[in-house]
């Protein structure tokens, strides 16, 4: 069966200061002519005052006034542009480690992650940064884009002994598919088009490799998984009986007839319809929205997760979770947090910091308990009632969770369940 439901690719691009992120995606922007011409027009102005010879690219996506000031990208941007084949969202990171908290919440929901390396710098310390969070995160596709080709005349031995470099620290992480282009974003090698400079060069440009990328593997279509969101009961004249559990299936494929199982509760039952907005459909899958009836009557609330009889998530109150810490006040031992997951949220207590992440070597601190913003730690989490979750790396929708500050309602840290 084919599941064709995966125009939308979201990607991330990260890169460290002056790698061309920002001229990277103007140009992917200005080439694709997804730029309207009132942008265009404000932009060349722009390029004109600052006295550039031609469109400074990089206006397409600084586009906060402290950022063009500065010269830098500060937060996560994100853009949106369509081609014939794909819609896009990009979520433009900033490269700076100060900022590691901004590439996760940019990076959580790609299915692919652009990483520039500067051809004549080659791989970096930023750059295995980059690398690791990106695998941290199991974003399926990494792309990893030779930058500033035209500085290097173009060399394919220079090209040749990134991907050595790269190769060899990537071999230590978890990524499946690893793909490497050399472009030249200002002059547009290999962005849109394919370079005249470099016909050694026997692959793809960048974007026909994000419209041709199979993505629909990316979605866990095992695991049968559908968190509650509410319950629907229209008590109206045509639907006077109808008790109908909407949400969104976070993985896996959900048919009329399947037997299934109501977590945490246990209870059982079989699928009698599922019901969108137009018509009832006989089979469902992620991510979409839909509602399902069931055979019996059933209490079922906000926060329950629907399951497949023979296939049921992990169940538990203590949790290993590697946690990013996003908030400027540190983390206080045994404070309370509202942790939320899928449709679920109940308090929850960070019990013990097994060990920090050094995110320059990527080594392992296990005497540093303290938990400041942009640190990684894996932690130990005890919630006051029962998760049903899989891990992180069989499923990025129910192994993902974010604790809040009840006092505050501020997200303060995001989590990846081991």
């Amino acid at each position: 069966m084919q599941i064709d439901n995966n125009q939308l690719l979201r990607f991330t691009t990260a890169g460290s200061v002056d790698d061309g992120k920002s001229t990277l995606i103007g140009r992917l922007l200005y080439d694709s002519k997804s730029i309207f011409e009132d942008q265009l027009e404000a932009i060349e102005t722009t390029s004109k005052k600052k006295g550039h010879q031609g469109v400074d690219l990089a206006l397409f996506t600084d586009g906060l006034r402290d950022e063009r000031e500065q010269g830098i990208t500060i937060d996560v941007a994100y853009r949106y542009f369509t081609t014939p084949k794909r819609k896009f969202i990009i979520a433009d990171t900033p490269g700076h480690i100060q900022y590691t908290r901004n590439m996760i919440t940019g990076a959580s929901t790609a299915n692919a992650a652009i990483i520039l390396v500067d051809a004549r710098h080659g791989v970096i310390e930023q750059t295995k940064r980059h690398a690791f969070i990106a695998s941290l995160l199991q974003i399926p596709h990494i792309i990893v884009c030779i930058n500033k080709m035209d500085l290097v005349d173009f060399r394919e031995e220079d090209y040749n002994k990134i991907i050595a470099q790269f190769e060899e620290f990537s071999s230590k992480l978890l990524v499946r598919d690893v793909r490497f282009i050399p472009i030249s974003a200002l002059l547009g090698d290999n962005v849109v088009k394919r370079s005249e400079n470099m016909n050694w060069y026997q692959g793809s440009p960048l974007l026909d490799t994000l419209e041709t990328m199979h993505i629909s593997s990316d979605i866990n279509k095992v695991d049968g998984r559908f968190p509650v969101q509410t319950v629907l009961r229209p008590q109206s004249e045509e639907h006077r009986d109808y008790r109908g559990y909407a949400g969104r299936i976070s993985s896996g494929i959900f048919r009329k007839g399947d037997e299934i199982t109501v977590m945490p509760s246990g209870f059982t039952s079989k699928i009698k319809s599922i019901d969108t907005f137009e018509k009832e459909l006989d089979e469902a899958y992620a991510p979409m929205s839909v509602s399902i009836t069931l055979e019996d009557d059933i209490d079922i609330s906000r926060g329950d997760m629907i399951v497949r009889t023979k296939n049921k998530p992990e169940s538990s109150q203590d949790l290993e979770v590697m946690l990013c810490w996003l908030n400027n006040e540190s983390a206080k031992p045994r404070t309370k947090y509202v942790v939320r997951h899928t449709s679920n949220e109940q308090m929850a207590m960070i019990k013990e910091v097994i060990y920090k992440i050094d995110i320059n070597t990527l080594s392992r601190k296990n005497d540093d308990k303290e938990l400041h913003m942009n640190d990684i730690s894996k932690v130990k989490i005890r919630t006051t009632k029962p998760l049903m979750y899989d891990s992180y790396r069989e499923n990025r929708m129910t192994g993902s969770l974010i604790l809040i500050d009840p006092a505050t309602n501020q997200t303060v840290a995001a989590g990846m369940i081991v």
